[in-house]
């Protein structure tokens, strides 16, 4: 009796895997590099007092005094406003007793200026009037879509490339538009620039470095 042998299984061809088309997954990234043009500073007065009227009317004097000096150096009075107000009673702890010793007054104003390179001279100009506190300085730039559209497009192409690059090593050629493109999520913060407490004297001198606004995508080619 003579039999047949069924001829052997052929794999897959190079683009298909169980019937579904196989590929290639990469992410990429883009990275593009900015100087600031905007400064964000965040700065006030704290005072403390027995009793609340003192505490905050020496407070109300700082500020006003604060908000008057920025007027004269030119920052518009759009770009001063209120970040914090706070009026907190004051304790302290003696034999396990809570007692009352009175109030601090919490007044920060957030200055945005196009004027990056005057950032001490505002910092300074606002200690000479009497801010005790400097919360927070950043740094960032006034069109943040179009360099993430820039970060983007590199993220692309970096995918791109690295697609290729493995189809190369595959023997494969890579299909010439993606399957799908995904934005991954990301976030692109400010330039800080942290001071709990500055003092008046010679100008202050903040830099502010570099922005980079970075984007990442994931793609899916397919290839044969």
């Amino acid at each position: 009796m003579y039999g047949f042998a069924p001829p052997p299984s052929l794999p897959p061809s190079p683009g298909y895997r169980a019937g579904k088309p196989a590929v290639i997954e990469v992410t990429g990234d883009g990275i593009v590099s900015v100087i600031p043009d905007q400064a964000v500073i965040v700065l006030g007065a704290v005072t403390e007092g027995e009793t609340l009227s003192p505490a905050q009317a020496e407070n109300a004097r700082i500020i006003s005094a604060v908000i008057d000096s920025l007027l004269q150096l030119g920052i518009p009075r759009s770009s001063i406003q209120t970040d914090e107000f706070r009026i907190d009673p004051q304790y302290d702890f003696q034999d396990g007793k809570q007692i009352f010793r009175g109030y601090r007054v919490t007044h920060l104003l957030k200055i945005t200026t196009d004027r990056v390179g005057e950032t001490g001279t505002i910092v300074d100009t606002a200690v000479s009037k009497g801010a005790n506190s400097v919360s927070g300085i950043s740094f960032r730039t006034s069109q943040p879509q179009k360099y993430s559209k820039e970060a983007l497009t590199l993220a692309v192409r970096n995918a791109r490339e690295k697609a290729l690059t493995i189809a190369a090593s595959l023997g494969v050629t890579l299909a010439a538009v993606p399957e799908s493109v995904r934005e991954l999520s990301g976030q692109n913060e400010p330039v800080p620039f942290k001071a709990s407490m500055l003092a008046a004297g010679p100008a202050t001198p903040i830099q502010p470095g570099e922005l980079h606004v970075y984007a990442a995508v994931s793609a899916r080619y397919t290839f044969s």
